[in-house]
């Protein structure tokens, strides 16, 4: 488990929101530092990487987001179209990590120094439909349920490309990214379980109680 490229985004014109975007994230050789950003608004985990959309995007519990090499090659083969890694606007691509079913709440090991926590998973936009061009992404994307995870920072440290990956630690409550992701779009039904899981963060079970209580009355 590794990590196959780190990513850094620069501001550039989408057609979509306020015009521009730093999904465009290209890799980069040598080391990055990561650090905890702050409170939403205050942008990327990553020194030097961009965020436009500082109201939806960024801060402490969206500090670094991590999507595997393996999900786009397949999004690649799918889509009949090249997708180098930052396609999708990751910090982190991975190799040989099952980014989608790592627990809310687990903690990566990057390298020697950057300890980070998982928290949870990217919901799609319009800005990053709008980035990639295809037809219905956002239905897609959706659907297939492949939405990699961001992360904040337990200890802050440098990372760079083929840093090893350690699972340092692992929740016991077994409530996933790939499950929270299709409890917030496509399975309701499956709220209740996030309502009571301290590691997925505040906004997220707020969020996930009021639907809850929405649909009881």
């Amino acid at each position: 488990m590794l990590v196959e490229s780190v990513n850094i985004g620069i501001a550039r014109p989408v057609a979509a929101k306020s015009g521009y975007t730093g999904i465009d994230k290209r890799p980069i050789d040598g080391a990055v530092l990561v650090r905890a950003p702050g409170p939403k608004g205050c942008g990327s985990g990553l020194v030097g990487d961009q965020i436009c959309d500082n109201k939806n995007h960024g801060g402490d519990d969206q500090a670094v987001y991590a999507y595997a090499r393996e999900d786009l090659d397949r999004w690649q083969d799918e889509a009949g179209r090249s997708m180098p890694s930052g396609t999708f606007g990751e910090n982190l691509t991975t190799s040989g990590v099952d980014v989608n079913h790592a627990i809310i709440g687990e903690r990566w090991r990057i390298g020697a120094e950057l300890l980070l926590q998982v928290t949870t998973p990217r919901i799609p936009c319009r800005t990053f439909a709008a980035w990639l061009g295809l037809r219905g992404w956002v239905r897609t994307f959706t659907r297939r349920a492949l939405p990699g995870a961001y992360f904040r920072v337990v200890e802050p440290g440098h990372v760079r490309r083929g840093d090893q990956i350690v699972v340092a630690h692992r929740p016991g409550h077994g409530l996933d990214v790939e499950t929270v992701f299709r409890a917030f779009t496509t399975s309701p039904e499956l709220l209740p379980e996030l309502v009571d899981v301290e590691e997925l963060p505040a906004e997220g079970r707020e969020l996930a109680r009021r639907r809850v209580c929405f649909d009881l009355d």
